[in-house]
């Protein structure tokens, strides 16, 4: 997990947890400055090390008329500036591995969507970068099976690898959380994540728009960091009913201080 240190310079607390954290989507500036000030302030009181998170574009939408972002280069390049303005690292998902060297000019991690998981070209593609990988566990897959995404990256040279966990299908329209994916995903050397928000979804809704159960967001955060989660993903917007995508699921950004300040209480507990 060397790689954290290098990433989180000097945020870097090896004794906290790490958050990745910001809206769903690129929606406007504002919007995101707004986010990322708030954010790292908290964290930085709180001695979290933080990576700001917001897709430059949603490819994956149940319907076609929802919103997917306000175009690639020009996402990226607010979350370019996201970074510097606020001296944290920045994350944004690829969608194919052609996006994978065109992300990693802007942003310092590059995120594998849970349904891509498995796709070998855009694994190979986002370790060939050499920015730090985070793998998303599918919703369909054991955490045992995801040591194979891990050998495709370090097999393409890249050791700058992390794991998260999203929930496993359940039926049609819900997620489950198996915490024992936790252990199991650490036992392969790399940091792994929970997370929070995208694990409380409730997909294939009728009317075409992803459903989700916000009330559980501190549950899923509190288990996650009593059985050893490294870091927390946690989508958080000022006002998520008004969101873009997966408001559904979004914490709103005035409660996130507190559920920090918490979490942070259980992982003295358990370290």
């Amino acid at each position: 997990m060397k790689h954290l240190k290098s990433l989180f310079q000097e945020q870097y607390n090896p004794e906290n947890f790490f958050l990745i954290a910001g809206p769903c989507v690129i929606e406007e500036e504002e919007l995101l400055m707004t986010v990322a000030e708030k954010v790292s302030g908290i964290c930085k009181r709180l001695e979290i090390p933080y990576i700001f998170k917001a897709s430059y574009r949603k490819a994956n939408r149940t319907s076609a008329h929802s919103f997917t972002g306000i175009g690639d280069v020009e996402g990226l390049e607010l979350l370019q500036k996201i970074g510097k303005t606020f001296n944290v690292p920045v994350t944004s998902d690829i969608h194919s591995a052609a996006e994978a060297a065109m992300a990693a000019a802007y942003v310092d991690v590059l995120q594998i969507p849970a349904f891509l998981c498995r796709q070998t070209d855009i694994l190979l593609a986002a370790a060939e970068t050499g920015k730090v990988v985070n793998v998303k566990k599918g919703q369909f897959l054991s955490g045992e099976s995801m040591k194979f995404a891990v050998e495709k990256i370090k097999g393409a040279g890249n050791n700058n690898i992390m794991l998260t966990e999203r929930g496993t299908t359940f039926g049609y329209q819900d997620l489950v959380v198996d915490y024992r994916n936790i252990p199991v995903m650490r036992e392969f050397g790399h940091p792994v994540i929970m997370d929070c928000t995208h694990s409380l979804q409730q997909p294939n809704q009728p009317g075409g728009v992803t459903g989700g159960n916000p009330k559980m967001i501190s549950t899923i955060a509190k288990a996650a960091i009593a059985t050893g989660a490294d870091g927390l993903f946690i989508e958080t917007h000022p006002n998520p009913a008004c969101a873009k995508s997966d408001g559904a699921n979004m914490l709103q950004l005035d409660h996130l201080e507190e559920l920090l300040e918490k979490l942070v209480e259980i992982r003295k507990v358990v370290k």
